[in-house]
């Protein structure tokens, strides 16, 4: 494990604990250690970039992996790997690595790739993984699939240290639901599979999204789950945009997964804030590269918002409407 790994471990960072186990001051001290911010699909992360989130204050940094095919490939997944631990060795962040949207265990080839993804994270000295799972309209043969894929899997996590963390889904624009969408369904799979090695990333703004459609409050999704949660996904949406209500006229119209600043929408953060903060997993901000402002600003809105301080809408609403 890299020496910024090992420091973290010892501060009890890794570990997860309940809602109600830290204090307000003693989780805003803490806050500082667990922010992180991605770099985009679209973007390489180049030392550049990663000396730039860093500085900004950020503790993480979350990735991308190149796609299945390339995974599955170890030359390929090798060569990757070793070109973004020569970025990633310049700085003290801590990875995280998102596994590509597209894979899906239960056959060959995408079982080989997940080998690949735990190898790669390994390679880079990440701790953490994110897999998409139950991307079905219905449980069947598929997810039964994926779920035998999984249990297997899980002995290669658990051998190298690697947490898989599962991520709940939305709609990008309306249309049908997934299995995945719900936030229950991750955490019953979690419990199915049965794994030290798996745990839950929740996704703050896709479950905001969920929960319009669904007709309840955001934090009825959220608040059942926290317990699996080993990491945070921090952003912002409109939600399910059921009402026509005012919007920026600087986002898409029909788009529902928005990935904008915390505070540019309508999570209720002020309420989801406090159940973040009083966690210990990473959080981390996953801005749309259309709506992102410097790593600096993001870092100081990160901390105003989920510390608790009135100061973040104010930065938020300038945001959103720049």
């Amino acid at each position: 494990m890299p020496a910024h790994h090992r420091s973290i471990a010892r501060a009890g960072f890794w570990k997860n604990r309940a809602p109600d186990s830290l204090s307000v001051e003693e989780s805003r001290r803490q806050l500082d250690h667990r922010l992180g911010l991605n770099v985009p699909y679209e973007w390489w992360p180049a030392a550049t970039t990663l000396k730039a989130i860093e500085a900004a204050g950020f503790r993480w940094v979350q990735v991308a992996t190149p796609p299945v095919e390339m995974l599955a490939d170890p030359r390929h997944g090798v060569r990757h790997a070793t070109a973004l631990r020569r970025s990633v060795e310049v700085t003290e962040l801590c990875t995280v690595v998102h596994g590509p949207t597209s894979l899906q265990v239960g056959n060959a080839l995408h079982d080989r790739a997940f080998e690949g993804l735990l190898e790669y994270a390994q390679q880079i000295g990440a701790r953490y993984v994110v897999y998409h799972a139950l991307d079905f309209p219905r449980r069947g043969s598929e997810s039964a699939a994926e779920e035998r894929s999984l249990r297997r899997l899980a002995v290669a996590a658990e051998a190298m240290k690697i947490t898989v963390c599962v991520e709940n889904l939305c709609p990008v624009y309306p249309g049908a639901s997934s299995v995945c969408h719900d936030p229950l369904s991750v955490r019953d799979l979690l419990h199915r599979v049965d794994s030290p090695a798996f745990g839950m990333l929740l996704d703050v703004g896709h479950a905001n999204v969920v929960a319009g459609y669904m007709g309840v409050d955001v934090l009825t999704l959220i608040e059942p789950v926290l317990g699996h949660v080993r990491l945070f996904h921090v952003h912002d949406n409109f939600g399910a945009r059921l009402r026509g209500s005012p919007e920026p006229p600087s986002v898409d119209p029909l788009q529902l997964d928005l990935h904008l600043p915390p505070g540019g929408g309508t999570v209720p953060w002020e309420r989801v804030a406090p159940l973040l903060l009083a966690h210990a997993a990473p959080l981390v901000m996953e801005i749309h590269p259309a709506h992102r402002p410097r790593p600096t600003t993001l870092h100081e809105l990160a901390t105003s918002l989920l510390g608790g301080r009135e100061a973040a809408r104010r930065t938020a609403s300038r945001l959103a409407l720049a």
